[in-house]
């Protein structure tokens, strides 16, 4: 741990130290991806990654953890979710079997008393265990503010929370600490590393933004996927990998329900290779389009065109040789 209380690690010391730690686990950044990393990290700030679902915000938080060798802590938003489910909770079974236990032992605590005042006395020098640490069941929140050695804390689609909980959630991350009425005040030794991610399904309030580093992943350009894919599945021989990375970039700019997401373009990457093509045709590319597309509308509407976004990755791929 430094001297403020952050996470100690030589690959938080520069934009270019994250840069290459991510590429070594597999998660291809980008200079402005790095500088949010590096600049959480040193003014101890959250971040919030806003982007189309499938640009790899929750990989960027699960890459990052892996890099570090820090535990991720994961917080799974949805509409309802409480303090309770988000913080901690009562071990509220074991509290009525302790309860049972000292019903049965209240005889031997009160041995000697001969006035209600002494039992009274009596029982305020017992060790009241009912609310303490061997009954609570943390949550994430509180799992990631007890890490010794610091965590990463991933806030997944905090979008589908309630404004309520968004409120809550700002004062956690204010001070990285919380109040267990029955225990104290809870602070974090060492304040986890922050990930927010946001599909944009509701507006994030003024507050929250204000809190936190803003950043916005977008579908990458087919340079850096070519690069994530070939990190994923180095196997997957150059000239198809440019040719089905530049048909994924194309099919993006359809009118379609759903955009592939990069792990569907990997996933495709695989599907190619185990059906061993070497190349892109209309027969291989119309029967595997439900792994890219995850709507049947998306299927049919695309089926026509298939024999035009491979001639125009094709094209893509000839101007970026000739470039």
């Amino acid at each position: 741990m430094t001297a403020n209380g952050a996470i100690e690690s030589d690959g938080l010391s520069s934009i270019e130290a994250i840069t290459s730690g991510l590429r070594s686990v597999g998660y291809i950044s980008t200079h402005d991806i790095s500088t949010s990393i590096f600049l959480a990290h040193n003014l101890r700030k959250p971040i919030l990654v806003e982007g189309p679902a499938g640009v790899g915000k929750t990989d960027l938080a699960q890459s990052t953890s892996k890099y570090l060798g820090l535990p991720l802590i994961r917080l799974q938003c949805y509409e309802g979710l409480d303090e309770g489910k988000a913080l901690y909770e009562w071990k509220y079974s074991k509290q009525l079997l302790y309860t049972q236990i000292l019903k049965e032992k209240l005889h031997e605590i009160l041995d000697g008393a001969e006035s209600v005042s002494d039992s009274v006395l009596k029982l305020n020098d017992f060790d009241d265990l009912f609310y303490s640490d061997n009954f609570l069941e943390p949550r994430p929140l509180l799992r990631a503010l007890r890490q010794e050695k610091g965590a990463v804390l991933l806030i997944d689609e905090v979008d589908k929370s309630d404004e309520e909980f968004e409120a809550f959630l700002l004062e956690v991350l204010s001070d990285y600490q919380v109040t267990v009425p029955e225990l104290g005040t809870v602070q974090a030794s060492v304040p986890p590393l922050v990930i927010l991610t946001s599909n944009n399904q509701r507006e994030i309030g003024d507050a929250l933004k204000r809190r936190c580093l803003h950043l916005f992943i977008n579908f990458p350009d087919v340079e850096r996927e070519q690069e994530i894919v070939n990190a994923r599945l180095p196997e997957v021989p150059e000239n198809l990998l440019k040719s089905l990375v530049s048909f994924v970039q194309e099919l993006r700019g359809e009118s379609i329900k759903k955009l592939p997401s990069i792990s569907e373009t990997v996933d495709w990457a695989r599907t190619l290779m185990l059906l061993h093509a070497d190349s892109l045709d209309t027969e291989i590319v119309t029967s595997t389009l439900n792994v890219l597309l995850k709507h049947e509308s998306d299927v049919m509407a695309v089926k026509p065109v298939v024999s035009q976004l491979i001639r125009a990755a094709e094209q893509d791929n000839s101007l970026s040789i000739r470039g």
